[in-house]
């Protein structure tokens, strides 16, 4: 899993995307036969790992996530805005506060630029069945100073 982990890492520092190159791949953090969700980082400078261990219809309280991204920002705090749209309308937006100041929740708080982050772990949502559709969702991770972690356009297929 290191070597893994140590080829993308090489692979974000060496790709041609910080160098005005093209757009970021799409790629696909967890696919089902009803459910597909697929991403594509929005920020011009990095990419990032991401993968859902499962990915059923019917989304479990916790559902288990990997991670990973070098640092370019000290994070002091850490925050994440979700956009949720269908057919160009909105329909959920919210931030969360990751890691505060007096209140960091994760063992990578306080972690400084040009280390890595690296979750694998459980992620608490409310639990519920995804409707039928196509979904884009645009997430945000900014720093106390907001300036971008990670930024992805994610798209949601399910039947």
């Amino acid at each position: 899993m290191q070597v893994l982990m140590a080829a993308f890492l090489v692979w974000t520092l060496l790709s041609p995307q910080g160098r005005g190159g093209e757009a970021w791949p799409t790629h696909t953090a967890c696919r089902d036969e009803s459910l597909q969700v697929l991403y594509q980082s929005c920020d011009p400078l990095q990419d990032f790992g991401l993968s859902i261990d499962q990915c059923p219809k019917q989304l479990k309280p916790n559902v288990n996530i990997r991670f990973g991204i070098i640092l370019r920002e000290d994070i002091k705090g850490l925050f994440l805005d979700v956009a949720l749209f269908s057919k160009g309308l909105s329909i959920l937006n919210f931030s969360y506060p990751i890691c505060e100041v007096d209140l960091p929740k994760f063992s990578f708080c306080g972690r400084s630029k040009g280390e890595q982050i690296y979750y694998a772990g459980p992620v608490n949502n409310p639990g519920f069945e995804i409707p039928e559709g196509e979904y884009q969702v645009l997430l945000e991770l900014y720093t106390q100073d907001h300036s971008t972690v990670a930024c992805a356009n994610a798209t949601i297929l399910c039947s």
